[in-house]
């Protein structure tokens, strides 16, 4: 949904990504700094309540932000690899557990529907991932749908933030909940269009399949011919 900003986003940390990789920052770093900024503020910030929340959700998008800068300075140097992919699709599921894991920690006790919602973000979440990177194994473009992680993160640390300042829990409670459910309806769709594409398989196979099977009996015909 918010992927429309990446172009945008490329361009704008375009200058502050020329300038680390003049002073020898290598893209992983950033990567690895970024998620350790987020685990942080998560860990430290969230479990004081109150206001902390809104604190709390400055300092982890400070650092969530560097998710579009350490992207931007592998193209600019051309240091991408395989390695900074992997690296930087595990620590996104670590930053994601840190914030929705330390939710779930800060209202156990008080606000049970509350950290019921957050544990449900964080489960229901990683199947989002999960989804396109087991089709994309088996060579199928499943991105996309209704709740991406980028949209997931957005809307929940701003109703964080929002609650922080004065809003009543229940709106963050719904929040989570909601987000939840768009979760799993992103799942849904991912395996729709993975459904979809073994349905093309099938449907080009079966010709093939025809035409193999009766040459071999062409085959075995004329063996028993002989």
């Amino acid at each position: 949904m918010l992927g429309w900003l990446r172009p945008f986003m490329g361009r704008l940390w375009s200058a502050p990504a020329k300038g680390l990789l003049r002073l020898g920052i290598h893209p992983n770093a950033v990567t690895i700094i970024g998620t350790l900024g987020v685990v942080f503020g998560a860990c430290f910030f969230f479990p004081r309540g109150g206001v902390w929340l809104f604190w709390g959700v400055l300092f982890i998008t400070f650092f969530v932000v560097t998710d579009m800068l350490d992207g931007t300075m592998a193209r600019l140097s051309g240091k991408s690899s395989r390695l900074g992919a992997y690296l930087d699709s595990t620590l996104d599921r670590v930053a994601d557990a840190a914030i929705f894991g330390a939710l779930v920690w800060t209202f156990r006790v008080d606000e049970p529907a509350t950290a019921l919602a957050a544990l449900l973000c964080l489960t229901l979440g990683s199947f989002v991932p999960y989804a396109r990177a087991r089709a994309e194994g088996l060579g199928i473009d499943a991105k996309g749908g209704i709740a991406e992680r980028s949209d997931r993160l957005v809307i929940g640390l701003l109703a964080t933030a929002l609650v922080g300042l004065g809003l009543p829990l229940w709106v963050l409670t719904w929040v989570l909940y909601l987000l939840a459910v768009a979760a799993a309806v992103t799942v849904v769709q991912r395996t729709l269009i993975v459904m979809r594409e073994n349905a093309k398989d099938h449907r080009l196979a079966t010709p093939g399949d025809a035409v193999s099977a009766r040459q071999a009996d062409v085959a075995e015909g004329d063996t028993t011919a002989r």
